[in-house]
């Protein structure tokens, strides 16, 4: 099933997939103590927590992209590292702000950008450890007259790209620079790519969900830990953003190790000066700029070409929105029904509620009920990973798991915020209530699982009657030897095969985008729902999501089945 190699497999899944989400978890959830114990500011407490959380994701909408693409030049194992390094600095700096704008904001938004960097690296390394693009292809090579006419339009020598080879390993790389052939490989087929991805991408999303406990039971029970040895309230605090920084640290390290020889073959996106005379290095930079723009920009508009990467685009938007509707949105509408029922023995003078540290403090019984939800809807959603991988993995229509987990969130969200019922007397909507928390956590999963593995396996596998192919430039380095540079152009040969693994680190940009992008139309619209038209505003907008995830994967399996039966009865023609 892994292609990767043990160390590789285990660093991916045991490190990177559960503290990408594991550090967000633990900021998200003390951040706004960090306002009152360290900062001292006790009023304006949760508008200062929502501007946070909303430049967050206004630099994550822009970063995931950007490292994403600059993976694909530099390496996945590059921008993993250094994600972890950044996080490491953000968590250092956050006990060290004086006041929220701008020292609290600035630490927030370096956080944000390493954030970004590891959760990106979470569906970009996905394919490199389930297999490669030699085990998808037989030959991605363009031809000689595809190579001649690159030679042609760009005037300048062309040389094969490494990334085009069929055998991508350490010694064929070596074995290019030196023109010796390559050895045969074993060649696998696209339903086996298929297989051992979706199966990978379930225990993805199964140790992406154990983050979220390893915060809850390691790192945020930590300040008080300290507090029990005597240690006064502020330093808790610090010593524990300390001993998480120190985690993302030997994160960091692990990942430098963990990750080396991945299969891949990052470009180098500048050209070292020794190498180029100034006007030529100018040139090359400015190129390679280009290239990454481009490849933005080709991950982009892919997503309309090729149905399987749109369905992993859509289910990501989806899944990235359940995380939010699951962690925020599930407490504020316990928290406001027990208090519009009048359950909450809190004193109504301590403040208004500003997140879950006051509902803790102000309506205790809120605070337990809506950890209960919560807690069954991520332990369902941790079962049902391992599932809906095999699942994706044996069905021969891949959008069927993605359709059913659609339509359990369509049905999940409405009931929940019709059901829930805070008096514990009416036991039977509670228990619709928590039955609701369970579809949600399927929905949630199963969009996480089947997006990435439905993505990382139209990654790996060759696209049919589009391709891009690689022309390349030369430029003398201080061995002699040539550097191949691409330039991603629409292929004037539209039965050539290639694969996109190549870009892989900008199709995982373009995948987070969209996810922030949901983050951010639920939190802002949703939250406005909630304060001016129902609480139950933001479940609608949940089921509105997955109801077009829904119909699209509709639209998906009624088009494949009309396509069969035209070509069982012979009027398709093949090429």
């Amino acid at each position: 099933m892994f292609k990767a190699t043990k160390l590789q497999s285990a660093t991916y899944l045991l490190g990177v997939c559960p503290f990408s989400i594991a550090f967000l978890v633990f900021l998200n959830s003390t951040v706004s103590f960090v306002i009152t114990d360290l900062i001292g500011r006790h009023h304006g407490v949760g508008d200062a927590v929502g501007s946070l959380g909303f430049a967050d994701e206004l630099v994550a909408l822009i970063a995931c992209p950007v490292w994403g693409v600059l993976s694909d030049y530099i390496g996945l194992r590059f921008v993993c590292v250094s994600g972890y390094l950044i996080i490491c600095v953000a968590l250092v700096l956050s006990v060290q702000a004086h006041n929220v704008y701008p020292q609290l904001l600035l630490a927030r938004l370096l956080f944000s950008l390493g954030g970004a960097a590891a959760s990106t690296m979470v569906t970009a390394i996905l394919p490199a450890v389930a297999g490669t693009p030699s085990e998808a292809l037989t030959d991605t090579r363009p031809s000689r007259a595809v190579q001649a006419q690159a030679h042609a339009s760009h005037g300048h020598v062309a040389s094969p790209s490494i990334a085009s080879e069929s055998t991508i390993t350490p010694e064929t790389f070596m074995s290019r620079s030196s023109q010796r052939p390559a050895p045969p490989q074993t060649v696998s087929t696209n339903a086996e790519v298929s297989r051992s991805t979706n199966q990978i991408a379930g225990f993805v999303g199964m140790f992406t969900g154990c983050g979220a406990l390893i915060a809850l039971m390691v790192f945020l029970p930590l300040p008080a830990r300290f507090q029990y040895a005597g240690v006064d309230e502020k330093d808790a605090l610090r010593y524990s953003f300390y001993i998480v920084a120190a985690v993302a640290f030997i994160l960091a390290v692990w990942c430098a190790f963990g990750l080396r020889h991945l299969q891949e073959q990052p470009k180098d996106p500048f050209p070292k000066p020794s190498n180029f005379e100034h006007g030529r290095r100018v040139s090359f930079v400015l190129t390679r700029l280009h290239d990454m723009v481009g490849n933005f920009v080709v991950a982009i508009s892919i997503g309309f070409e090729r149905s399987e990467i749109a369905l992993g685009y859509l289910g990501g938007f989806v899944a990235r929105a359940s995380s939010v509707g699951i962690s925020l949105f599930i407490p504020l509408l316990v928290n406001a029904m027990f208090m519009s029922s009048g359950l909450c023995t809190g004193n109504e003078s301590d403040g208004d509620p500003t997140g879950l540290p006051d509902i803790k403090r102000k309506c205790p019984q809120a605070y337990v009920v809506a950890a209960e939800l919560t807690g069954v809807s991520e332990t369902v959603a941790l079962i049902f990973a391992p599932i809906f991988g095999y699942w994706t993995a044996k069905a021969s229509r891949k959008e069927d798991p993605l359709l059913w987990s659609s339509i359990a969130g369509f049905i999940g969200y409405p009931l929940f915020a019709n059901q829930f019922e805070p008096e514990d007397e009416k036991r039977d909507r509670r228990v619709a209530a928590f039955l609701a928390v369970a579809l949600i956590g399927i929905s949630q999963i199963g969009a996480i699982v089947c997006s990435l593995g439905t993505l990382s396996t139209a990654i790996l596998q060759k696209a049919p009657k589009r391709a891009y192919i690689s022309d390349t430039s030369t430029a003398n380095n201080d061995v002699g030897t040539a550097e191949s540079q691409p330039l991603l152009v629409p292929s004037r040969h539209p039965n050539h095969d290639v694969s996109l693994s190549t870009l892989k680190g900008s199709v995982a940009g373009v995948y987070s985008f969209y996810g922030g992008a949901a983050i951010l139309i639920l939190t802002k619209v949703g939250g406005l729902l909630f304060d001016k038209v129902s609480v139950a505003g933001p479940f609608y907008i949940m089921a509105a999501f997955n109801a077009i995830l829904m119909l699209a994967c509709t639209a998906l399996y009624m088009g494949r089945t009309y396509q069969q039966r035209q070509e069982a009865t012979g009027t398709v023609e093949h090429s």
